[in-house]
Parts: C-alpha cells; structure tokens; sequence
C-alpha cells in the first residue's frame, strides 16, 4: 500500500486467496480527524485479529482501515470515498482475489454501500448504521450477514432486519443475527461477534465449513449451527 495509507494489513504469506476489509465506527457529523487511539477505530481490532488468526492457514489477508475523518456528513458521505480508494488498492494488489467487507455502526452503512465494488463479494455489517434511504441495488448477488446486539440503543435492530428482508429477492444470501443481550459497543459478548464474523467471512470467501476447527480449538455447536443458516440465507437467527 502507498506509504500515505491509513491501513493496517496482515497479510498470511506469498498465497493470498482473499481479502477482508475492516471498517471502524464514527458519528453522523464530523470533520475532526480520525485518531488510531480513538475508541470507534479500537474496537475493531479484535474482529481483525479474530479474522487474521481464523484465516491464516486459508490465505485470508485482513486489511484494517482508518476513515480521514470522524463522520459521516450527509451528502458528503465523508467514509465511502475513503473505502473506494481502499477497495481499489485492494483490487490492485491483489488482483482477483474475493473481498469480503467488514464494518461497525457507520462502518456498516459504509460497507454497505459500496458494496457494488467489483471486487466485493460479501457484506458483515456489525451493529449497522441503516438509513431507509440508502441504496440496495449495489448489494445485488452478494451475500450480506447483518448482526445486532437486542440491547442496542444507537442504531435500530429492527432496521437490519427489515433490510435483510429486503435484500432476500437480489443477494446471493442474506441473513439476520441477533446477539442476545449485547449493546451498540459490542462489550458483553465479544467472543461472539468475533466467531460469528469471522466463521461467516472463511465460509463466504474461502469455502470453510463452519464447525471446522483448528487443531487445538473446540467448536461451540450452536455457533456452528447458526453459521450453517446465515451462509443459507437463512434470515432471522438468534445466538
């Protein structure tokens, strides 16, 4: 990546089979700069470990970016310019390779839109920040896992579910996850959103059945379970 980049990527070695993108939180308005230090750009780096370690026998490069500025802004859509750019240095480097786009809160809307880069072909969306206005065409024939914890008081999980509802006649897949009890920061459950993102990226990207373990690791048979219907398509499931 250019020396100017404000992305951290893990690479597993010269055979890079696929490429999630990591995108962190912000607010609705803001032109301050984005700090690494910054609690909406911490919070994702266990979902990036948890990708990078779940991936590395499977060729999974996992690239972690920081948005130029805090917020949305509006029309402006300050992060999707900066995910653009992104996707295609991603493109670049790694030409052909599938990528899958991982976002929090206003990561989520992020991913989501721009979702129709050539090179996206799977959408998690953590705790999204959805808008009804938002456009759904970008995200035809892709697979979309949108999750939510029931306690969460930012953003509406009522609106996740409603998109997945209307992404089901045009995605690939689309599914629904409920963690129960979590809130917005994602706090109470970690080793959750960590599994459930990334069983679903290995299983989208790579092929990976759910269930299938590392030497040395134990499976938790309901995760396996609901990873099995969120890669179906399945729309409403509860973990």
């Amino acid at each position: 990546m250019s020396p100017d980049s404000r992305m951290h990527l893990h690479t597993p070695g010269a055979d890079v089979s696929a490429v999630a993108l990591v995108l962190h939180g912000g607010r609705e308005v803001s032109v301050a700069p984005t700090r690494g230090t910054q609690l909406a750009v911490l919070r994702m780096v266990p979902i990036a470990r948890a990708l990078a370690k779940a991936g590395r026998r499977h060729g999974l490069a996992v690239a972690r970016l920081r948005f130029e500025v805090r917020g949305w802004n509006g029309e402006q859509r300050s992060p999707v310019a900066d995910a653009c750019r992104t996707l295609d240095e991603i493109a670049e480097r790694f030409p052909g390779r599938p990528v899958a786009i991982v976002g929090h809160s206003m990561g989520g809307r992020t991913a989501l839109n721009v979702a129709g880069h050539p090179s996206v072909t799977t959408v998690v969306g953590l705790a999204p920040w959805i808008e009804r206005s938002d456009p759904i065409d970008q995200l035809a024939g892709r697979r979309v896992l949108l999750a939510h914890g029931t306690g969460d008081r930012i953003t509406d999980p009522r609106r996740s579910k409603r998109l997945v509802a209307d992404l089901e006649p045009i995605a690939r897949s689309a599914a629904f996850v409920a963690i129960d009890g979590d809130k917005h920061a994602m706090l109470r459950r970690p080793a959750v959103w960590n599994a459930l993102t990334s069983g679903y990226v290995l299983g989208a990207l790579c092929d990976v059945p759910p269930g299938s373990a590392a030497p040395g690791e134990t499976e938790d048979d309901t995760m396996t379970n609901v990873l099995v219907q969120a890669l179906a398509g399945r729309a409403a499931l509860v973990v």
